[in-house]
């Protein structure tokens, strides 16, 4: 109770958060409407600063760029530092900085993809703000959420951040050529993301090496 006004404050606040969930679920609909008559997929990136997204980007380019019509919507509180390392590797794409906001919403994708008009029948990435809370929360209208993690995390992390691993369609486990070389244990990382959840899939790449890249190619193919 609210001292001031005599007012429930937990309830407006639980009520304030269930308004702006609804109001970006209906534009995440008319999101996934309008690709779907377009025939263009979102894949929604989601992972921790230095998780390896762009990376991840860049090799997926250099790999399947020729053969899909590929594009990017970067997000980032600030700078296009990230959108530049994506021009350079030959994709189109188009950077939308969210200054103090920790997460892309659906209102922001929906602009981003007028202006960015990918072309019918192709493929988006997302690479959402680097966070592991507030971006799995969010409906975009994409096609699939894919949590990202490097082996320069904790093994524990599917654990701390149980909800999007629980919400994301697969998990990219990156940077595994230095797997070696941190105290990471891969396989107890895994046996971790499946107590969340048991059916989620696991791809490892090293956009370095080139390791799984064909895994994770083949992935994209399909959902294309």
């Amino acid at each position: 109770m609210c001292g001031t006004c005599g007012c429930d404050s937990d309830t407006r606040v639980v009520k304030l958060e269930r308004d702006l969930t609804a109001k970006n679920d209906a534009i995440a609909k008319r999101n996934r409407e309008w690709l779907a008559t377009r025939k263009t997929s979102v894949v929604n990136l989601i992972g921790a600063p230095g998780a390896g997204k762009t990376a991840l980007l860049e090799a997926t380019i250099r790999k399947v760029g020729s053969e899909l019509d590929l594009a990017v919507l970067e997000g980032d509180q600030a700078t296009d530092r990230d959108a530049e390392r994506i021009r350079r590797a030959g994709c189109k794409v188009m950077q939308i900085n969210t200054g103090t906001g920790c997460h892309l919403d659906a209102s922001m994708v929906a602009a981003g993809l007028e202006e960015l008009a990918p072309a019918p029948s192709s493929v988006v990435f997302v690479e959402n703000v680097g966070n592991l809370v507030c971006p799995a929360l969010f409906d975009l209208g994409e096609r699939a959420k894919v949590v990202v993690m490097s082996v320069t995390e904790g093994d524990d992390k599917p654990l701390k951040y149980p909800h999007v691993f629980r919400a994301a369609d697969l998990f990219v486990m990156t940077k595994i050529d230095l797997a070696t070389h941190v105290d990471f244990d891969i396989d107890r990382c895994i046996r971790n993301a499946r107590i969340v959840h048991p059916e989620l899939e696991v791809i490892r790449v090293s956009a370095r090496d080139g390791d799984g890249m064909e895994s994770w190619a083949g992935w994209i193919r399909r959902i294309a």
